[in-house]
């Protein structure tokens, strides 16, 4: 069904215009007088982010109002603060803090059991493909990838996509996570997008990436040494798909932000 059908169904009005990615359909909408959106997911993988999104409960996360398979109704997190205009204001380090303490409580939330979740390595063949024939950085980023992955660390439900614009403000509630994509494995590999964000300028800006290792490291209780190889594996996988996509405008900062993580990990 679609945007209209659950607007229907649910008794929503709407409240701006839709908003259509490649993977779903938004509408922001009121439902009984409270700001919300609603999403209709046209993935498999955004079903699976929509299960993981009323697992969280609330907890850490936008509440879910509504749900039902491909469709989601989620409170509109609607605050004052983003961590992408802290970070462009001179706060990068307070922004990736927030964000690993957003991470924190969804790896965290151990109570009830988990939701059916993909593992984190069936994300990875894109890299597979791409690798060998692309070169430079890139194989590099694929036998790192291999190796975190056949021996995983402290394996947790992931959220799969933490960045500055997936951890929003609200003004009740402090930093919620929105979109997770519902993976499952190392929780390390949570952290590593952050530093692909909020943007590639940021990104690849002289001296970055090394600070915010030890930033992420600390705030995460994480191992600096085993983080970078994760932002290493994630970019070069970042890249890989940017480049499936022909987006070869995307791929050259991204697998710069992969060169500086390699360097940074030095030789061996």
């Amino acid at each position: 069904m679609g945007l209209e059908s659950y607007v229907r169904r649910w008794n929503l009005m709407p409240d701006g215009e839709p908003i259509h990615t490649h993977s779903s359909d938004l509408l922001p909408v009121r439902f009984r007088g409270e700001a919300a959106m609603l999403k209709v997911a046209r993935s498999d993988e955004e079903r699976v982010g929509n299960r993981m999104m009323v697992w969280l409960g609330g907890e850490g996360a936008a509440r879910v109002l509504r749900h039902d398979g491909e469709a989601i109704l989620l409170e509109r997190v609607e605050g004052d603060l983003s961590l992408a205009d802290m970070v462009h204001v001179g706060q990068d380090d307070e922004a990736s803090r927030i964000l690993c303490h957003a991470a924190s409580v969804l790896h965290g939330r151990q109570a009830r059991p988990w939701p059916d979740l993909r593992p984190l390595e069936t994300w990875f063949p894109a890299l597979q493909e791409v690798a060998p024939r692309t070169g430079g950085v890139l194989p590099l980023a694929l036998e790192t990838a291999l190796s975190l992955l056949r021996e995983p660390r402290d394996v947790r439900p992931l959220h799969g996509d933490i960045h500055h614009g997936n951890v929003l403000h609200s003004r009740e509630r402090g930093w919620l996570v929105i979109d997770p994509k519902g993976l499952i494995g190392e929780r390390g590999f949570d952290y590593a997008n952050i530093f692909c964000n909020p943007d590639l300028k940021v990104a690849n800006a002289p001296g970055r990436l090394a600070r915010q290792a030890h930033v992420v490291a600390e705030a995460a209780g994480l191992e600096r040494h085993r983080l970078l190889q994760w932002v290493l594996a994630y970019a070069g996988l970042s890249a890989a798909w940017h480049l499936e996509d022909g987006e070869d405008d995307l791929a050259a900062p991204t697998l710069e932000v992969a060169r500086i993580a390699a360097a940074e990990l030095g030789p061996g």
